[in-house]
């Protein structure tokens, strides 16, 4: 699948996946979900999801480790700065540095070209937040948190995952 389907099929994912309503208990049940995913899959990730003035939800599973936490962080300041998905930024950016351009004034310290941050869009209101994953190859990142919100909103996932990567 070329990259202009997946960015399709991102956008498509962003329209779709949006919520009624979104509080502290909407975050923990889809963030128990994805660890509870985690640990049976044995996914070495973590899960923080957060609204724009703070954590909602974190956890770290076996086999994550210290530089999880700081990818997501980056992640998450990219979906704050863009209103998008990080991978779909990752698709339209094309760039293999992790960075980006230099005129667009944003520190590789601060933001990163990294799947797996995903915008809690509510309907009334817009984006309002993020869920973000780390651990993973960058595509697995996302299809993680897509899988966690078909399935909370009861969205179909056959017609909004990204299908595997040939190898």
């Amino acid at each position: 699948m070329a990259a202009a389907d997946d960015i399709a099929l991102i956008q498509k994912q962003e329209e779709m996946l949006v919520f009624p309503a979104f509080d502290e208990a909407v975050a923990f049940e889809i963030g128990a979900a994805i660890r509870e995913r985690a640990l049976a899959e044995a996914m070495p990730i973590i899960v923080d999801i957060r609204l724009w003035d703070r954590p909602l939800f974190y956890a770290a599973m076996p086999g994550s480790n210290a530089s999880n936490p700081d990818w997501a962080r980056r992640k998450i300041n990219v979906v704050k700065r863009f209103l998008r998905s990080t991978y779909r930024m990752v698709l339209e950016q094309q760039r293999p540095d992790r960075s980006f351009k230099i005129g667009e004034g944003l520190d590789i310290a601060d933001y990163v070209l990294a799947g797996g941050g995903f915008p809690v869009t509510l309907k009334s209101a817009g984006v309002i937040g993020v869920i973000a994953v780390s651990g993973l190859p960058e595509r697995e990142d996302h299809g993680v948190v897509v899988d966690a919100l078909c399935d909370h909103l009861g969205v179909d996932k056959r017609g909004l995952a990204l299908p595997r990567e040939a190898e």
